[in-house]
């Protein structure tokens, strides 16, 4: 019965410490893109909306995550996006659509 215990502990331990690593992966991506797109990312954090098994290239099992972020276009308007990670690669990065004025510039 010990040894069960500490395989539970073992394993919950490990996806709390790749989790975290996964979570700044989706931040560092995250802050990446608002910066290159001129976006305020706010709060400086995300939320993990989603976690569950899907197979990577490779065909193995790999923890698929989704975090949720909210960024301003416009420095007076909340917006949401989001960041998909299959282990601690992003595979989509979402920031939604943006009303741009006719000479390009986001309104």
């Amino acid at each position: 019965m010990n040894i069960v215990f500490l395989l539970v502990l073992g394993g919950l331990a490990w996806l709390w410490f790749d989790s975290f690593a996964a979570r700044e992966a989706g931040i560092r991506a995250v802050r990446t893109a608002c910066e290159a797109d001129g976006l305020q990312l706010l709060d400086e954090t995300i939320a993990l909306s989603s976690l569950r098994l899907k197979r990577n290239e490779a065909g193995r099992l790999a923890l698929a995550r989704v975090y949720s972020f909210e960024y301003s276009d416009t420095g007076d308007n909340r917006r949401r996006g989001s960041v998909h990670l299959l282990g601690h690669k992003v595979t989509l990065l979402n920031v939604g659509l943006r009303l741009a004025a006719s000479n390009g510039r986001l309104r």
